[in-house]
């Protein structure tokens, strides 16, 4: 089996504090075992295998050869990094995101843990989903994305591919856009991304985003306020739901 020898091992360890001698790894990385593409993008190409034996996913950096090539390795490396902050940061939080397990700057590689579960959007367009089992997960979805804004993180893409629905678990995955943030403004967007998907891949399920922003609050009173976070505080439940409804008036007034 091929070996190779990552910088990925200063990013692990000295960038994000993770030692990988702790889980018995040498300072080499085994290469990742593809089985199966789950994913072709304009940015990346995501497939599942193993690493180390583990199930794993990888997602490998599409370069843009409209993109001089040096301007286009920094921007991607800087994005692959940047994801990878975000899940471990967010992970540490307690959130069901995927573990960072490698990273490779001059091969555009990050290799995640694959985490079981059904994407929602396979749920939704279940005959099979009833309406009571659709208002279920979609409540427990908003409790999950009211847990990440808490930490004051927006995902940037909430689309129902981007949500895992496993038994009583809901995560969330593809952190490609995320950003920390601290504008109420950011929130609202995000749950905006997510009512226009559900309205426009799930018309089914009319008063779909009514279901996760009911979570979404139900989440704010379990957890209490949010914590007052080194960058400020994160916007209360309350505050993000009405910018989401001023941004809902907004788009219906210019479209």
């Amino acid at each position: 089996m091929a070996l190779i020898q990552p910088k990925a091992q200063s990013f692990l360890k000295e960038r994000m504090g993770v030692n990988v001698q702790k889980e018995g790894l040498s300072g080499w990385f085994m290469v990742f075992e593809p089985t199966e593409r789950l994913h072709l993008g304009a940015e990346a190409e995501v497939w599942k295998g193993t690493w180390f034996g583990r199930p794993a996913v990888r997602k490998q950096r599409r370069p843009r050869s409209w993109r001089h090539p040096n301007l286009d390795h920094r921007l991607g490396v800087r994005r692959m990094i940047s994801e990878a902050r975000l899940l471990i940061r967010t992970r540490k939080a307690g959130l069901s995101v995927p573990c960072v397990w490698d990273l490779d700057y001059d091969g555009g590689q990050l290799i995640l843990e694959h985490l079981d579960g059904r994407p929602l959007i396979e749920l939704l367009n279940d005959d099979e989903t009833t309406a009571l089992h659709a208002e279920s997960v979609l409540r427990k979805v908003g409790a999950a994305v009211r847990a990440l804004h808490r930490v004051a993180t927006t995902h940037g893409d909430l689309s129902s591919n981007n949500i895992l629905i496993d038994g009583e678990d809901v995560h969330l995955i593809d952190f490609g856009l995320a950003s920390v943030e601290y504008d109420v403004e950011r929130f609202g967007i995000d749950l905006h991304v997510l009512d226009e998907i559900l309205g426009a891949s799930h018309p089914q399920w009319e008063g779909a985003i009514d279901w996760v922003v009911a979570g979404y609050m139900a989440a704010e009173e379990a957890f209490g306020p949010a914590p007052v976070l080194q960058g400020g505080a994160v916007p209360t439940a309350r505050e993000v739901h009405t910018r989401l409804e001023d941004i809902r008036t907004r788009v219906r007034y210019h479209g």
